[in-house]
């Protein structure tokens, strides 16, 4: 006989304190902010709440180059529970690229289907740059949880970004066949929406494996780019370099150059976000794209 949990018949927390219930919420945060001082991006605020933090700036490219971070969450992902909230903010003028040392995973939930939620705020002020380039996100079968990610421009900033999410290990044999991620994107400038999108991924739904849908595929990525000065010529670009790379597309709404994978392969995903940002860095940045060393570490 299976056991039924609901709201009612959930555990109340433990003498310690300890809730095993959908109450559960373990929280981390991370506010950054970056200002353009003496010539240079500055770190110049680096709040954190529980197991979320960043390294020392680096600057590899110069002091007059983009400043990267990586953010760290040293458990290495999301169990039930989890409430991790990341904020940055670049100011007027800034050049920030931030991204991680490593794969983000999404653990199955418990048995008693407690979620966990992921938050990420954006911001970037008139004449700033932000490059969002997190390592991919791996999620296991039975994985519960919502993320969204909102991105707020000013006047005429620039956002180069990407998410690249697979859903299982199919290598080990443990495809995504349970669970549900629901995903949000919100894209702003002064305060109008450019681009907004919700993705529920739930493996019962029909359009999970549907061909007008998901269709069974076990990897996508999104990369976007806003403040390009010439889209179209962008995505000749784009075509023209990534012409034997198979399984994506390219558009521009609203200003917005939206470039998207799907696919069964986590390396070719990757490796066609990579090949767009070395296209298009030039572009929004007028520098030569520059991989972090933590990439090949």
């Amino acid at each position: 006989m299976t056991a039924r949990f609901d709201a009612k018949t959930l555990p109340l927390p433990c003498a310690s304190g300890h809730r095993f219930d959908a109450g559960r919420r373990w929280a981390a945060s991370l506010e950054l902010g970056f200002d353009r001082r003496e010539g240079a991006t500055r770190l110049v605020r680096a709040r954190h709440q529980g197991p979320l933090r960043v390294q020392r700036p680096f600057y590899p490219e110069g002091h007059e180059g983009a400043c990267h971070v990586y953010l760290l969450h040293p458990p290495g992902g999301l169990v039930s529970g989890d409430a991790l909230s990341i904020s940055a903010r670049v100011g007027t003028g800034a050049h920030a690229l931030l991204t991680t040392p490593a794969a983000n995973k999404l653990y199955r939930a418990d048995s008693h289907g407690v979620a966990w939620s992921q938050r990420t705020e954006l911001s970037v002020s008139p004449g700033g740059l932000l490059e969002w380039l997190p390592q991919e996100t791996i999620a296991f079968d039975g994985s519960r949880g919502e993320q969204t990610t909102q991105i707020d421009l000013a006047g005429d900033a620039r956002c180069l970004g990407w998410e690249v999410l697979a859903l299982g290990r199919p290598a080990s044999r443990l495809p995504y066949v349970s669970g549900r991620i629901d995903q949000r994107f919100q894209l702003f400038r002064d305060g109008k929406p450019l681009w907004l999108e919700r993705q529920p991924l739930d493996p019962g739904h029909p359009r999970f494996m549907g061909r007008w849908a998901q269709g069974g595929a076990s990897v996508q990525a999104t990369l976007w780019a806003v403040g390009l000065a010439d889209e179209a010529g962008a995505i000749e670009m784009l075509r023209d370099a990534m012409a034997a790379s198979p399984r994506w597309a390219v558009t521009v709404r609203h200003g917005v150059l939206l470039l998207r994978y799907l696919g069964h392969e986590r390396n070719e995903a990757w490796d066609i976000c990579r090949q767009a940002w070395a296209c298009l860095r030039p572009l929004l940045a007028n520098l030569p794209a520059h991989p972090p060393r933590i990439w090949f570490t």
